[in-house]
């Protein structure tokens, strides 16, 4: 049994990130069948990795000192970054980048 109770939260550049390659799939390649289903895995993703739990999961190795450490789900070619925060007796997932891992320098 867990000891924590966890919740999920967004950041809303999560969203601006994801929103902006959704609307590229969408609408420049012409393709909003395969933008709603790349919604549909990265919703099922964050979740997945939600009910397992979040830090369970390899750390992302960075050579920045970061307060907390990242963690990663891979999704087709593009890469959620989210860290696992403790308040209040509940851990929290806290999503908070949506990177094509083709672009990404994180």
């Amino acid at each position: 049994m867990r000891k924590y109770s966890y919740a999920i939260r967004y950041l809303p550049l999560f969203y601006e990130e994801l929103e902006h390659d959704i609307s590229y799939i969408a609408s420049e390649l012409n393709n909003p069948d395969a933008a709603l289903i790349l919604l549909d895995e990265v919703e099922a993703a964050i979740l997945k990795r939600f009910e397992d739990g979040p830090d369970i999961f390899e750390e992302v190795p960075s050579r920045k000192d970061r307060a907390v450490p990242y963690y990663r789900i891979y999704v087709r070619n593009f890469i959620i970054y989210y860290v696992v925060l403790e308040e209040k007796g509940k851990k929290i997932m806290e999503v908070r980048r949506f990177r094509n891992a083709r672009e990404d320098r994180s």
